[in-house]
């Protein structure tokens, strides 16, 4: 399920027989010029509504950690996420503002009351544990994570910053429910993860970064001419 940042890359994407696709906070927060956990619950909304009007596939929504710490508002934001024609969605449990992975029990009341109302919804909700990617936590607590999460309810679980086969083997053993994985680099290949049994994987920002990467060399490349003529 790769990760377009654009609605001309998701038409891309689409075209190439991807079944399903998802945004990507960081992706579309570059192509506005920004870092990542720089948008706004309204510009993901419309970058959503916007996404899923270009292609005819399921399209999965990177709602970061849905923008509110109230469990109300929580629910609104998921209903508001339905509107927009999306698939699914996800919760996350790092807390950009205060630069830190929720205490468990406040994760798991976060991600419950969103598999309720995702459900209500008909969106498929993934919980990730992020804490892999901070260096906050190691492989025991966030497995206990993502179990929490599982029976709290939801429909996907995901631990960016897996890349050791043994590990994502043992992720997969233990949740016995559909995992996503990051496609990391040096980690393993679409095919290694699907022998490991992983049901769903992202590219995250990455194909993002690669294409911007070449607009970057192919652009080096005008340089020269232009300040010569100068």
């Amino acid at each position: 399920m790769p990760n377009p940042w654009d609605p001309g890359s998701a038409r891309r994407l689409e075209s190439m027989g991807f079944p399903a696709l998802a945004t990507t906070s960081s992706g579309h927060a570059g192509s506005l010029g920004r870092e990542d956990q720089q948008i706004t619950a309204d510009e993901m909304l419309e970058h959503a509504s916007q996404m899923v009007s270009m292609v005819s596939v399921p399209l999965n929504v990177d709602s970061e950690r849905l923008f509110t710490e109230d469990l109300s508002a929580l629910s609104a934001m998921i209903e508001a996420i339905a509107g927009t024609g999306a698939a699914g969605c996800s919760i996350e449990d790092y807390r950009p503002d205060t630069e830190s992975i929720d205490p468990l029990e406040r994760a798991v009341a976060r991600v419950a009351t969103a598999a309720e109302t995702a459900a209500e919804s008909g969106l498929v909700l993934t919980a990730r544990a992020e804490a892999l990617l901070y260096g906050e936590a190691d492989l025991d607590d966030v497995i206990e994570r993502l179990v929490r999460y599982r029976d709290a309810g939801a429909d996907v679980v995901y631990a960016p910053g897996l890349s050791e086969p043994s590990d994502i083997e043992r992720v997969v053993g233990e949740l016995a429910c559909p995992v996503n994985v990051l496609l990391w680099p040096g980690g393993p290949d679409v095919g290694e993860l699907a022998d490991l049994g992983v049901r769903r994987i992202s590219t995250g920002g990455a194909l993002m970064r690669d294409a911007y990467t070449a607009m970057e060399q192919s652009a080096t490349r005008l340089l020269p001419g232009i300040r010569g003529s100068r």
